[in-house]
């Protein structure tokens, strides 16, 4: 079991020296950009990009992180590849550039950074979900039956 842990450490880190290399080759203030993008602080532009820590990037942060960081196809393939030995079957990011949009939003300070980060998640978990629910309910109207988010059928009426 310890061999696997460390097999897992030693693959993240390398998805994540990889990354890290990448942003140290790009303009200064990427990091800060990646982290606005993200909905982030700095600090976790760190934790994501140092090989030290064993925490892996949430896959939902793929794409963003292509697209910010213009990753060229060569880098974007190598992560790739170090990031799907690292989590076998956990990608889903198509290696493509996000095809989304920005939306910007001014929020109340609620004088603390705790509240403040607080609101910034519920408002992200809740975008998020919203993407989630609105992907199921096209694979359901091309009849790629797959599960409704969060367990949730189409027709409930109960939300």
């Amino acid at each position: 079991m310890s061999d696997t842990r460390d097999a897992s450490t030693r693959s993240i880190a390398t998805y994540k020296a990889l990354l890290r290399q990448a942003l140290d080759n790009r303009p200064s203030g990427t990091r800060l950009k990646l982290a606005a993008a993200l909905g982030t602080n700095r600090s976790f532009i760190s934790q994501i990009t140092n090989p030290g820590y064993p925490i892996p990037i949430p896959v939902q942060h793929l794409d963003v992180i292509f697209e910010v960081c213009h990753l060229a196809p060569a880098e974007r393939a190598a992560f790739l590849e170090a990031y799907q030995a690292a989590h076998p079957g956990r990608t889903q990011a198509q290696g493509r550039p996000a095809q989304g949009r920005s939306l910007t939003l001014t929020l109340p300070d609620l004088g603390d950074t705790r509240r403040n980060q607080a609101m910034d998640k519920a408002i992200l978990d809740f975008v998020a979900s919203l993407v989630h629910y609105t992907r199921a309910l096209d694979r359901k109207t091309k009849g790629q039956e797959g599960p409704a988010p969060d367990g949730a059928g189409a027709d409930d009426a109960s939300t």
